[in-house]
């Protein structure tokens, strides 16, 4: 199947032709939707076209394919959620949402009644690496070319390709390519083609969070999950380590099974080493997979994010602020501090607060713009381009800064944090 280029195809409408058979014909997207989507998807047209008619799912082309992305989660579909309607229709379905706990004691029992798994929570950014058929039509891009001119795009036959989406549903150009340099994918896919690795891609070299792990380095991957396509359904702690062990696929740390009874006791001891560490946090998971995991957060990890905020705060919404601060007063709770460490962690969490708010102040006073820095390690000027492109059609405000010796620096540009200390400096009310 060829798309015709020559035609407005659109969401209600898809032109298509035929090679073998010279014939041309169009789709009817509501027809379509009626009939073939609800029945891969489980949910009633009449939802995926509400959800069309809002906005909250988008068509465009991702690597010469048609594809849906579902933004906001609609039905059962979670936010993050693609399908690719090449000659055979692919559901990659979006990250689900991990619910926190604020009190480890009362949650744990009533939650996991049996036993819990216990794995590491690393900072970076979430990741779904999957194989995908993109079918006749290939991009010569990257996932941002939402265009559909002709010379975007060759032609190749019965093509797969491993791509890694971020959460919001978007294949990163970067990402995907980094993807297959740390990790021995071509096998694992081979023969698991309707499965999803899950995972999180972490170190000082990342462009979207940054954070030294000393086994890291800068740029590394470790696999939390594996989902089968459509349903979503994980395999098992067990099953899943034993097969990322097979392919030689490394995974996240994992701390022990614990009988719920003693659970709390050892989350909490293992939370105070990590966070001495200023390492992330924790996910608890039933050894099953069967109940959707919980995850627990250091206090030092809250005091990064708090501090990092602040360096931007007109750039982050005040429930990000409002949400670690929580954490904290359950957390200096739980753990029944003394009057020494209470201090401690009430001064920690101060001066991140006060801190870079003041140190943004001044570098705006002084006729700087809030911005950030991040560098990529990348084989061309051409690539690195090709992230800065993706991030731009992300809405992202970024340009790149230098490119040499394979190192990209890109910058990104916090306008509201720019744009309203510099007002208030000037009189501006609040």
């Amino acid at each position: 199947m060829n798309i015709d280029w020559r035609r407005n195809n659109n969401l209600t409408n898809f032109f298509y032709s035929c090679l073998p058979c010279e014939l041309e014909s169009h789709v009817e997207i509501e027809n379509f939707l009626e009939k073939k989507l609800q029945k891969v998807l489980g949910i009633k047209s009449e939802k995926l076209e509400e959800s069309i008619k809002k906005g909250n799912t988008k068509f465009y082309f991702s690597m010469g394919v048609p594809t849906l992305l579902f933004k906001k989660e609609t039905g059962k579909l979670e936010s993050g959620t693609v399908v690719y309607l090449s000659d055979e229709i692919e559901v990659i379905r979006g990250f689900p949402k991990i619910k926190r706990t604020l009190l480890l004691f009362p949650a744990i029992i009533n939650y996991f009644k049996d036993s819990v798994a216990v794995e590491e929570k690393m900072n970076g950014y979430n990741v779904r690496i999957a194989s995908i058929n993109t079918s006749e039509i290939f991009s010569k891009g990257s996932d941002a070319d939402y265009g559909s001119s002709h010379e975007n795009f060759e032609i190749k036959n019965n093509s797969r390709k491993i791509v890694a989406l971020t959460r919001g549903g978007y294949v990163c150009p970067f990402t995907t390519k980094k993807a297959q340099e740390l990790l021995n994918l071509d096998e694992f896919f081979l023969d698991h083609p309707d499965m999803v690795i899950c995972g999180e891609m972490v170190g000082t070299h990342n462009p979207y969070v940054s954070q030294y792990y000393p086994e890291i380095g800068k740029l590394g991957f470790r696999v939390f999950d594996i989902r089968h396509k459509i349903s979503n359904q994980p395999l098992s702690i067990e099953n899943k380590r034993n097969i990322l062990k097979k392919y030689n696929l490394p995974p996240v740390r994992l701390f022990g099974v614990f009988k719920v009874k003693e659970a709390a006791d050892q989350i909490m001891r293992i939370i105070k080493e990590i966070g001495s560490d200023e390492r992330e946090g924790l996910v608890m998971k039933h050894p099953s997979m069967t109940i959707s995991p919980l995850k627990y957060t250091s206090s030092q990890a809250h005091d990064r994010e708090i501090k990092y905020a602040f360096n931007f705060p007109f750039d982050f919404g005040r429930a990000f602020f409002f949400s670690r601060v929580i954490r904290e007063g359950f957390q200096a709770y739980e753990m029944d501090e003394s009057p020494e460490e209470l201090e401690s962690r009430s001064k920690r969490l101060g001066e991140s607060i006060i801190l870079p708010m003041l140190e943004i102040i001044k570098h705006i006073k002084e006729g700087e713009p809030a911005v950030e820095d991040s560098i990529i390690e990348v084989d061309t000027l051409e690539e690195a381009e090709e992230f800065v492109r993706h991030l731009h059609n992300l809405g992202v405000s970024t340009m790149l800064l230098k490119y040499e010796d394979g190192n990209a620096v890109i910058r990104r540009i916090h306008n509201a944090t720019t744009d309203k200390i510099n007002n208030y400096i000037k009189g501006g009310l609040y």
